[in-house]
């Protein structure tokens, strides 16, 4: 529920009562601004497993070193001239969402505060359900191996980069054990169905491989994370030898029983355990038959776009008023943002199938 009750100093049994007319329709509308800037501040903290970084930047390049070894010389030669090659670039939309606050004469007259809260957390809940479906379409769908396609008003059609999905000409730095520049697709197919997860068939090994191969292999463990739904955790939990639950909060474990420690924070969903390095985490969101993997210790891998501060357009969502006196007889909310993979090393989309290839879940198509 949000807390425009609290500012304004009411009750809930207060604010039956309480018409938004007779307190004011700016003091009204002043808290509803603060509510929405918490609101902001909460959802930029739960989404930051997913976006490292806000940019302004409509495209930006990704350069990246080279490889090889040193070349032998002589006393009296000089070697050949080196220098570091290859880069990836990506680019970011900017879309804006937003939902009407429309009521006549009369509702206006008659809208108590509690009635508006309601309202709030109408659109406080779909502000967060639009995020979060952003965050899902911009790691599951790899475009069938090529970028989306973004108009931007501006800078004309953009090319919205999923994460590293096989395309030939994006050479990434070597995996360790390598030092040659190659492709990667992190958008894989498991070849077994969620009922044939077994020791054999373990998705916590190939996602820690498919990470680890790129941001190193720490003594004691990786903190990767991969976000799973309850029935893959159900069936990982039940079979994998390796896999460790959490304790429960309400149970004083006894002797001889492995306790799990150091849980990641600011999670979505819930921490089942963690098995081969990597924590499990039920998150009902997922579609059925899918997981995403993302390393905690490597730059995230998305990035969001918002509008220059100069163009006065504030990120987050906002309530818009046209008329600042009665802010609340014509307004509405908006939140421009726009969401592309910036790091497309840092993430693994993996489908529990036995099509041959991956594909995207049905309704996370851009």
């Amino acid at each position: 529920m949000s807390g425009i009750l609290g500012a304004l100093g009411l009750t809930e049994a207060a604010a039956e009562r309480a018409y938004v007319s007779t307190l004011g329709q700016r003091l009204v509308y002043d808290a509803v601004q603060a509510e929405l800037e918490r609101h902001n501040a909460d959802l930029r903290a739960a989404v930051q497993m997913f976006i490292g970084e806000t940019t302004t930047d409509h495209k930006r390049r990704y350069e990246l070193p080279g490889g090889g070894y040193l070349q032998p010389m002589g006393t009296l030669s000089r070697t050949g001239s080196v220098k570091a090659f290859g880069s990836w670039d990506v680019a970011y939309p900017l879309f804006d969402y937003g939902a009407a606050f429309s009521t006549d004469r009369v509702g206006r007259a008659y809208m108590t505060v509690a009635q508006l809260n309601k309202h709030l957390d109408t659109i406080l809940i779909q502000d967060r359900n639009t995020m979060r479906l952003e965050i899902l379409k911009a790691l599951f769908d790899n475009a069938s191996g090529a970028p989306w396609s973004f108009l931007d008003p501006i800078w004309g059609t953009l090319s919205v980069q999923p994460l590293a999905n096989g395309d030939a000409s994006t050479l990434y730095p070597p995996v360790l054990g390598s030092d040659t520049e190659a492709t990667e697709n992190h958008y894989l197919e498991s070849g077994y169905a969620v009922s044939a997860i077994s020791d054999t068939n373990n998705p916590f090994k190939t996602v820690a491989d498919e990470l680890e191969e790129h941001f190193g292999t720490p003594t004691g463990g990786s903190r990767i994370v991969m976000l799973t739904t309850p029935t893959i955790c159900d069936k990982a939990e039940a079979v994998l030898t390796d896999f460790d639950p959490v304790t429960n909060r309400f149970v004083v474990p006894g002797s001889n029983v492995d306790t799990v420690t150091g849980l990641p924070a600011t999670m979505p969903g819930r921490v089942r355990g963690v098995c081969n390095s990597v924590w499990a985490v039920e998150w009902r969101w997922l579609p059925a038959n899918y997981a995403i993997a993302i390393h905690l210790d490597a730059p995230a891998p998305l990035v969001m776009r918002e509008d220059p501060p100069e163009t006065g357009l504030a990120g987050g969502l906002n309530l818009i008023a046209e008329d600042e006196e009665m802010p609340f007889r014509s307004s509405y909310y908006s939140h421009r943002f726009g969401l592309g993979a910036g790091n497309r090393l840092n993430g693994v989309a993996l489908e529990f199938g036995v099509g041959g290839s991956y594909t995207v879940p049905t309704g996370f198509s851009h």
